[in-house]
């Protein structure tokens, strides 16, 4: 997989970055309204920081999956397991994270097994609900042609664990297309994928 610096790196050759200046500054003043002092050494370089952080956190507004870039390769199926994910809630802005599951069908081509994990930064970076992280793999990988494509995502939420309910439950989504759409293939290929997942038996 590619480095987040170069992934930055290339974004800001495009002239694709965050206004890091200005995001500091409102950083400093959440700062303030949450009583405490920016000005204090512990802080001082606070707001500089995360702002660096959020241009990585929220890379995939940017980012590029490189699906475009495909191999001759006839095979009947293709099933890459834990790519791990971190993501950020759009409910409270706090972090989501965990893995994804891939299975698609090729028609004739085959994508690079980094493709499907810059794939996943896509969608995961930036502000996020897992059912939509979820069909949006899905969507993109059925638009390049494949025949089928089930994607799941098990998701663990500190919105869920650090406030509310707190409640340490495993959040399951899944979406599929195409050929998988046949409930007797998606079952085999699920059967695959649960072999290390047997949580996953249910569906």
């Amino acid at each position: 997989m590619e480095s987040y610096s170069k992934i930055l790196l290339q974004e800001k050759e495009k002239g694709r970055t965050l206004n890091k200046k200005k995001i500091e500054k409102i950083l400093r003043k959440l700062l303030i309204e949450l009583g405490e002092n920016p000005d204090r050494e512990g802080l001082i370089g606070t707001p500089r920081r995360m702002a660096e952080a959020f241009e990585e956190i929220f890379a995939g507004y940017t980012m590029s999956s490189g699906l475009d870039v495909s191999f001759s390769e006839e095979t009947d199926a293709i099933i890459a397991k834990d790519i791990q994910f971190y993501s950020m809630c759009e409910h409270h802005m706090l972090p989501f994270y965990g893995m994804v599951h891939i299975a698609y069908l090729p028609e004739g081509k085959v994508f690079g097994i980094s493709k499907l994990t810059r794939l996943v930064e896509k969608y995961s970076r930036r502000m996020q609900i897992q059912e939509r992280l979820t069909t949006q793999i899905a969507d993109e990988i059925t638009k390049m042609g494949v025949r089928g494509v089930v994607v799941i995502a098990e998701g663990e939420h500190l919105c869920m664990k650090m406030r509310g309910v707190r409640n340490h439950s495993v959040v399951v989504t899944m979406a599929h297309r195409g050929l998988m759409e046949q409930k007797e293939l998606r079952e085999n290929i699920l059967t695959l994928i649960s072999n290390s997942k047997p949580g996953l038996r249910s569906f």
